[in-house]
């Protein structure tokens, strides 16, 4: 069973990662899929994670994996921000002229 979660949150950062590089070439409809393909693993990982444990080994490549995770969301927030923040400016103008 460790080998499976494990493989979970390899799955997990191998779809950050994806997403990040369509975040980088602005595909935002990849990003959105990849997004929709972590959910689903996330999913899976809570319910095989309620019978399964990691060795001490897989719990600090775990760790690993877990912050490649969070540097690839916080590049991934980078990137989104500006794009949202000029979508709310859209949205302000349109209801303003309405």
């Amino acid at each position: 069973m460790q080998h499976n979660l494990l493989d979970f949150y390899q799955a997990i950062e191998e779809s950050s990662r994806k997403m990040l590089d369509a975040a980088k070439a602005e595909d935002w409809d990849a990003v959105v899929r990849c997004e929709g393909s972590c959910a689903v693993l996330i999913e899976q990982l809570r319910f095989h994670a309620r019978t399964g444990e990691l060795d001490a080994k897989s719990r600090r490549e775990k760790s690993r994996i877990m912050l490649r995770i969070l540097q690839n969301d916080a590049q991934i927030r980078y990137l989104v921000d500006p794009k949202l923040d000029h979508c709310v400016s859209f949205l302000k103008e349109n209801r303003t002229l309405h």
